[in-house]
């Protein structure tokens, strides 16, 4: 049996803010950048939430009151570093074996007292099994790059 090769995504982008504001608006304001079209509900999204703990999830509660559970929060350290699987499968549906999820990192880094780098990496993929190789389009224009733009542009606004 071969193993599939690593597969790892990377992005990074600078806001212009202190290191904490940075981390409280990417895991508060989660559902402000996170697009409401990426859902996974049968109704449409009515908030996405990123709960601020390990344990936690990040979901997303439909306007009937359903809930998508699509994330494990791993790893909750502010205001330098959050870990989260990645539970959406090749067919685009939440994945119920946990063996077969990947993860994402986010790092927030200090570049100077009024800007942050916010390195992303989105890891194991190839985790996912069979067809994996459709989760890279979360690297195209929809994915993450999408996710990180909003979020910049979420401190071009006054109540970041």
């Amino acid at each position: 049996m071969t193993q599939a090769p690593s597969a790892t995504i990377r992005h990074g982008v600078v806001v212009n803010a202190p290191l904490e504001r940075a981390f409280r608006v990417f895991t508060e304001r989660f559902g402000d950048f996170k697009p409401r079209e990426h859902n996974l509900l049968s109704v449409p999204i009515a908030e996405s939430v990123f709960e601020p703990r390990v344990g936690g999830h990040i979901f997303d509660r439909g306007v009937d009151g359903s809930v998508c559970k699509w994330a494990r929060i791993l790893a909750f350290e502010p205001p330098s570093r959050v870990l989260f699987t990645w539970d959406i499968g090749p067919t685009w549906q939440v994945e119920s074996d946990l063996t077969r999820t990947s993860e994402v990192e986010v790092r927030f880094i200090a570049e100077s007292q009024e800007r942050t780098r916010v390195e992303l990496e989105h890891r194991h993929i190839e985790r996912h099994g069979e067809g994996w190789e459709s989760l890279l389009g979360v690297d195209g224009d929809g994915g993450w790059p999408l996710y990180l733009g909003r979020y910049v542009d979420l401190f071009d606004e006054s109540r970041a």
